[in-house]
């Protein structure tokens, strides 16, 4: 089979926010793929074997191999989706909305999600739950800020965005570390109003094919 026409292959790891950005475009553009689970604690994590570094070099997921190129980090796999899968779009044709969703989704995937991931977090030891749930709170503040001005029914306007798919994830981290979201109200109305929609429910951490049992709903 051609290169280019192949499945393509996501490398996952369930509980993994930026791969679950990527799930939810590939399910709202639908686009089946293959998957490559990826255990980031797992015996030292499966992302630093010599197999995987010639997959991505940084040894982190996710990773996307579509049509015969190889891909990492999660906003370029976006936005490549976005140029060569058009339908539906993830980012509005008006410049200054583009500029917005784009703005918010950085906010997150630089500003939030690097300070809590496992390489960062295992710098911490037993000091890790405090920071992590100190950087989301401070990036929570000023991404409740930014969205009240932006929001509609999700983070810019009423369309389904890049934007969505990285505040959904960084919300279920948040969960996963105990942060208090009664201080962001628009944060978790839209959060709420994206879970109910089968492309956020079908790509959950919870049900993936690497989910352990006991975390299975």
């Amino acid at each position: 089979m051609c290169a280019a026409l192949a499945k393509p292959v996501l490398y996952t790891y369930f509980r993994s926010s930026c791969t679950w950005r990527v799930r939810i475009a590939l399910a709202l553009k639908g686009i089946a793929y293959d998957s490559a689970p990826v255990n980031l604690v797992k015996d030292g994590g499966q992302q630093m074997t010599p197999e995987y570094q010639a997959v991505n070099p940084m040894q982190q997921v996710p990773a996307l191999k579509i049509d015969g190129i190889t891909l990492s980090q999660s906003i370029a796999i976006i936005e490549y989706l976005e140029e060569t899968r058009p339908k539906p779009s993830l980012l509005p044709q008006d410049p200054k909305k583009r500029a917005l969703v784009r703005m918010i989704s950085e906010h997150i995937a630089s500003g939030i999600q690097p300070l809590q991931n496992l390489t960062v977090l295992e710098q911490f030891g037993e000091k890790k739950q405090d920071w992590a749930k100190n950087c989301i709170s401070r990036g929570f503040k000023a991404l409740e800020q930014i969205l009240h001005e932006t929001a509609g029914r999700y983070c810019v306007g009423d369309e389904v965005t890049m934007a969505d798919l990285c505040l959904v994830p960084q919300v279920f981290n948040a969960g996963r570390f105990k942060v208090d979201l009664t201080p962001f109200p628009t944060i978790n109305r839209i959060n709420k109003a994206l879970l109910e929609l089968e492309a956020f429910q079908t790509s959950h951490p919870s049900r993936q094919p690497d989910t352990p049992s006991e975390l299975r709903v």
